[in-house]
């Protein structure tokens, strides 16, 4: 009972001040880590309970930093797995120390990491005394170490060498200047040389990973450099007794462990009545490697014959290939991207809405400061959401996804309203377009929606790029069947060779060309003019937007040829 005593004297007092926090929370660390406790009676029950739940509370009161000093401490008892396991809940900081600080046997180890938060057993790689059975446990989870490999030998040699030749000669001592004192601190050469190998031996790793060309890319014009990946033909699994997937062959672990079987949603549900799983198809999302169509055989497990069902044992395997019509690589990364952007959608929103309720104070009053800060939380979650819309409207137009809605707008008194209105934000930089657009209507084949929305994402990303006292030209005429307008390339474009390439920044200021800068948005344009039937072209210094003209404009300017 010595224990318990100790325990109900700590919990007797009221820890009023911060030192008595502190105090409290440390005697309570000790206590509670000394050893795992198992509580007899109903007294030493909630006793037990007002421990852990004082230690919470005054773990809200105390910050984060002090409480993963307190944890680090030498002094502190720490062999109580119950422990870990609820200070691995907390901030980064408090998990650390806890993981690196709690000594538990193998066993207790191999029940605790699977209890532990997925960010949490990736902690436990930073300790280098792990029990063998643990760190295969972290193995088959998919938890590897994320510090440099070791090089190979011939390699260590090579780098060594080569270090050697470039390292600085020792240079004598003088007298009495207390010299060796300081050589003694300093690393050896060799020690230098150890972690240069290893950072040479990171670098080819990376050079040599398979998996690099396989991320979806923004269709920002950038190069792209695709490296074949081996098609996973089949893997072997284990769930549980709820079709949860446990263990599956290393390759796939990290991706696989904690799906559902019962994501086939076939019927009858085979997993009610743990029966064996004969050729059953399930879709999986996710990685390049495992993505796409499976069949699935598996037999139930049970503790012995006739006893507990505890889940199934099985495997993954391809189905046979079917010849398929050949699709251009631009609508699959197309569609990848489109399914990217509908993931990260759904965060941005939830962003978006709370950022609202604090600002609005839908839900009670909110303090100005925090007020201010949701407001401009919810104004950068609006610009990237735009953003979003922007790649995903650029991915729709250049694989023929998306048409452009049609109508009869007057592009001429639409790019004078626009013009006016960029004016007001030229003025102060004494720039301005030269306009010389005519007095006749220029009827094309797009809404007024659609050619407004054409219209000031062009002007705008020109005006972004005027330099001050700057003035470019605008001119339009109509050519047949078509509408021309010819727009003078500011300075700052110019000089591009390729101004629809991705690494065209637009210069900060009170207008921006968007998300992604002017060569996004000059692409963007481009594609909505082509889908138009039109196009956007660049000659020598100037830009040529052409749009077809409605069958009356067309007909009108043929007369007056």
């Amino acid at each position: 009972m010595l224990f318990d005593d100790r325990l109900l004297t700590v919990l007797k007092h009221r820890a009023t001040g911060e030192a008595a926090a502190r105090t409290q929370f440390r005697q309570l660390l000790d206590l509670l880590g000394s050893r795992p406790i198992t509580p007899g009676g109903r007294r030493e029950q909630q006793l037990l309970a007002s421990a852990w739940l004082r230690l919470g509370a005054l773990g809200e009161v105390l910050p984060a930093s002090e409480r993963a000093a307190m944890i680090r401490d030498p002094g502190l008892r720490f062999r109580n797995p119950d422990l870990a396991a609820h200070l691995a809940e907390d901030e980064p900081d408090v998990a650390v120390a806890a993981l690196a600080r709690a000594n538990l046997s193998d066993e207790e180890w191999q029940v605790l990491i699977p209890r532990l938060p997925i960010r949490a057993r990736g902690f436990l790689r930073l300790r280098r005394d792990m029990p063998a059975g643990a760190a295969s446990l972290l193995d088959r989870l998919g938890i590897h170490d994320r510090g440099l490999p070791l090089p190979a030998l011939d390699e260590a040699f090579d780098l060594e060498a080569r270090f050697a030749e470039t390292a600085p000669a020792p240079q004598p001592a003088a007298a009495n200047d207390g010299a060796d004192e300081v050589a003694a601190k300093q690393p050896e050469d060799s020690e230098i040389g150890a972690l240069v190998k290893r950072i040479e031996a990171f670098r080819t790793a990376r050079r040599s990973d398979p998996s690099g060309g396989q991320s979806p890319r923004l269709p920002l014009g950038d190069k792209r450099t695709d490296i074949d990946q081996p098609r996973l033909s089949a893997f072997a699994f284990t769930a549980d007794a709820e079709g949860r997937i446990d263990w599956a062959d290393t390759e796939v672990t990290p991706m696989m462990v904690g799906k559902r079987l019962d994501e086939a949603r076939v019927s009858p549900n085979p997993f009610t009545r743990h029966q064996p799983l004969r050729n059953l198809t399930i879709e999986l999302e996710g990685a390049p490697l495992i993505a796409g169509d499976w069949i699935v055989d598996a037999n139930p497990r049970f503790t012995a014959p006739g006893g507990r069902f505890y889940g199934y044992a099985g495997k993954f395997r391809r189905p046979a290939r079917k010849p398929a019509a050949i699709q251009p690589a631009v609508d699959s990364e197309a569609d990848l991207i489109r399914q990217l952007l509908h993931e990260l959608r759904t965060p941005v929103n939830a962003i978006q809405g709370f950022s609202e309720i604090i600002q609005q104070q839908l839900f009670g009053p909110a303090p100005n400061e925090y007020r201010a800060l949701a407001a401009t939380i919810a104004g950068d979650s609006a610009r990237i959401l735009a953003g979003f819309d922007e790649l995903d409207r650029l991915a729709r137009l250049e694989t023929g996804a998306l048409d452009l809605e049609e109508g009869s707008a007057d592009l001429n008194s639409i790019l004078l309203r626009t013009s006016a209105q960029l004016q007001d934000v030229l003025l102060p930089r004494t720039s301005n377009f030269s306009v010389d657009l005519g007095d006749a209507p220029c009827l094309i084949t797009l809404s007024d929606g659609e050619c407004e929305a054409l219209s000031w994402r062009l002007l705008a990303t020109l005006a972004s790029s005027i330099g001050a006292g700057e003035e470019i030209q605008l001119s339009l005429e109509q050519d047949g069947a078509m509408a021309r307008l010819s727009c003078e390339l500011p300075e700052s474009l110019s000089d591009s060779n390729d101004i629809f390439a991705a690494s065209m920044r637009s210069p900060s200021g009170a207008l921006s060309a968007g998300v992604f800068g002017t060569g996004f948005a000059l692409r963007l344009v481009r594609a909505e003019a082509r889908a138009a039937g039109g196009d956007l072209a660049r000659a020598d210094n100037w830009l040529i937007l052409s749009l077809p003209l409605s069958k009356g404009s067309a007909d009108g300017a043929a007369d007056t040829a």
